[in-house]
C-alpha cells in the first residue's frame, strides 16, 4: 500500500470511541480493511469493483455523528462489504463515490483504446 490515504478511520465501538481493532484506508484506487489483534486480516477491494455506496444510520449512530456505509461490489470474494460506524460517513461516502466513478471510467476508457488498438491492427493491409 504505497500510495497517499485519501482518508483513514477506525470502526468506533459504543459511544463512538475507537475502541476497536478495525482500521479502514481509501486510497485513489483502494479500500484496505484491516481487521484484528492477533490473528490480522486485510481485505482489498479495487474501486473500480464498488458499484453502489448506501448509508446506513441507526438513531444511536446519528446522536453520536456515526454510519456504516454498505457498499456493493463486483468483487467476488467480497460482494458486500459494510464500513462500519465511522465518523463523517456523508463526507466518506463523496469521496468514495467519487473515486469509484472515477476508476472505472478510466478503466473503461483504458479498454475502450484496447479495442480500437486490436481493430485498427486488424484492418491493416
Amino acid at each position: 500500500m504505497a500510495e497517499t490515504p485519501l482518508w483513514t478511520g477506525k470502526k468506533r465501538a459504543l459511544f463512538g470511541l475507537p475502541w476497536t481493532f478495525t482500521t479502514y484506508t481509501l486510497t485513489d484506487t483502494c479500500l484496505f480493511i484491516r481487521s484484528g489483534v492477533f490473528t490480522v486480516r486485510e481485505e482489498e477491494i479495487r474501486l473500480y469493483r464498488i458499484l453502489d455506496v448506501t448509508l446506513r444510520q441507526s438513531f444511536r449512530e446519528r446522536l453520536f455523528g456515526l454510519g456504516t456505509l454498505h457498499l456493493c461490489t463486483s468483487d467476488q470474494s467480497t460482494p458486500e462489504v459494510d464500513i462500519k460506524r465511522i465518523k463523517h460517513p456523508k463526507e466518506v461516502r463523496t469521496i468514495l463515490s467519487d473515486r469509484a466513478e472515477t476508476e472505472r471510467s478510466s478503466k473503461l476508457e483504458g479498454m475502450r483504446e484496447l479495442m480500437n488498438q486490436a481493430a485498427d491492427n486488424g484492418h491493416r493491409d
